[in-house]
């Protein structure tokens, strides 16, 4: 990748130093022609001046002759290194160039006898001229005295290629300078991005070893620029994976251990079970159906799970605690034989998923009815946790800031210390339950609905003397709470 990346670049560089060098040379070209036509035409124009005299500085006398006028404009001008100059009369060749100039017109036969072959211009003719020699950038000025009647015409010409083959060698060098700019830059950005796109490699080369099963994999950040930052989110991001996959195989684990053990009974019954005895038949009967309404409860509460990390696992609504808690004690009353009460109320409107809030405290009631004797207390109870506000009783689970603290109460065996600490976790059961009791599931699926809620869940207990579960929910801290005892 961080090949590609430079010869992108480079390529890039090239095509901009290129379209930049063609444009600039564009406009120097056109620069060139416009000074050469300056040139000429201020040459011209001294002659016109020297022509309108009339007069030989020399020697102070009006000219008699056209060529003793150019010959003396010849001697007075100084052309550039790129130009020659002649004088023609229709013959041929009248005055050449001073030796020191170096551009010579006379050897270019061609242009000689295209000039001589054209008619004598009746005003200055500036023209481009292109031989087998070179190409001419050519003022035609033609001479003519009154006292004079033999026409002369003075030639300057440029020679344009001598001119762009200067203008070529400084692009040479400009472009060949700007080429080893190029590779020295090119060697200093190679270590730059290789540098710069280590962690991406580093990254590359994680994700092929975590893709042959190294999932531990994680890759070292230095620095602390954007690539780092990259690094640290794929490490928190495997991280995560490593905490999912391993969270799916103790799953898996644990359902297949579970699932286990009822499809053992099942099998075991029905191997032993005489088809000739109806009792025989009856019993086996009832066990499968025993062992497979427990594994469907497990399939369910799997199923509940699963779903526990979808957004729309808890849909949010403006509930009525009070009367929320109502109608879950008066479905917990055909949980069985307790005292069901509500020991403590709020009057508020609360954002929650009711369905799922009574799913959880009806589990906790469950919970409470397990393990508590027939006929004793029960209770339930809600709170309102504002900062400056109602706070809970003392000893009983709560939080800091604006939560609503909804609790079941038992006066049953209690959890232990040692319990309480992995109870919510899948398939964890206390050292005073047992595997036939249910799924392992009911407090793990508590705990996520109070998480789906922006929650959590608290227990606090004693053991011979109860428990306490409560869910803490986040509201919004204007709410207002008005306890009531029941």
């Amino acid at each position: 990748m961080a090949q590609q990346v430079l010869a992108s670049m480079l390529v890039i560089a090239i095509v901009t130093l290129g379209i930049a060098g063609a444009a600039s040379y564009l406009v120097h070209v056109g620069q060139l022609y416009a000074r050469i036509d300056d040139d000429l035409t201020r040459e011209v124009q001294e002659f016109e001046a020297l022509h309108a005299s009339g007069i030989n500085p020399e020697n102070g006398e009006p000219f008699t002759s056209a060529a003793d006028l150019i010959y003396l404009a010849m001697q007075r001008t100084s052309p550039a290194r790129s130009e020659g100059m002649i004088a023609l009369h229709p013959g041929g060749i009248r005055w050449n160039a001073p030796v020191t100039v170096e551009v010579r017109l006379e050897e270019d036969q061609e242009l000689i006898q295209r000039l001589l072959g054209s008619p004598i211009p009746e005003r200055i003719r500036l023209t481009t001229e292109a031989t087998g020699t070179t190409t001419y950038r050519v003022a035609v000025v033609p001479v003519q005295l009154q006292d004079d009647p033999a026409p002369l015409r003075l030639v300057l010409a440029r020679d344009i290629e001598a001119e762009l083959a200067e203008l070529r060698r400084t692009y040479v060098v400009f472009f060949g300078a700007g080429l080893v700019a190029l590779a020295i830059a090119a060697v200093v950005a190679w270590a730059l991005v290789r540098r710069l796109f280590q962690p991406l490699e580093d990254l590359r080369r994680t994700a092929q070893r975590i893709t042959a099963g190294g999932i531990g994999e994680r890759i070292e950040v230095t620095g602390s620029d954007d690539l780092a930052d990259l690094s640290h989110t794929f490490n928190e991001m495997l991280d995560r994976l490593e905490s999912v996959l391993e969270s799916q195989r103790r799953l898996l684990d644990d359902v297949g251990h579970e699932l286990r053990t009822p499809i053992t009974i099942v099998h075991g019954h029905l191997e032993l079970t005489d088809p000739e005895d109806p009792e025989d038949v009856r019993q086996t009967h009832e066990v499968a159906l025993d062992e497979l309404d427990r594994m469907s409860m497990l399939v369910e509460d799997l199923v509940t799970l699963a779903t526990s990390d979808r957004d729309d696992f808890v849909q949010p609504r403006p509930v009525d605690v009070d009367r929320l808690l109502l109608d879950v004690v008066d479905k917990a009353r055909a949980l069985g034989d307790r005292q069901w009460r509500i020991a403590e109320n709020v009057a508020a409107t609360a954002p929650l998923d009711q369905r799922r809030v009574t799913q959880a405290l009806l589990q906790l009631c469950q919970n409470a009815m397990k393990f508590s004797a027939p006929g004793s207390e029960v209770a339930l109870g809600a709170e309102l946790t504002v900062p400056g506000g109602h706070a809970p009783d003392a000893g009983r689970p709560g939080g800091e800031g604006s939560e609503l603290r909804l609790w079941v109460r038992d006066h049953g065996v209690g959890i232990t210390e040692e319990d309480a600490a992995s109870i919510f976790e899948r398939f964890t059961r206390g050292a005073n339950g047992s595997r036939a009791e249910g799924s392992g599931l009911g407090l793990t699926i508590v705990r996520a609905i109070a998480v789906g809620h922006g929650g959590r869940v608290s227990v606090c207990s004693t053991p011979g003397l109860g428990s306490i579960f409560a869910l803490h929910l986040p509201v919004p801290a204007r709410l207002e709470s008005v306890v009531e005892g029941r």
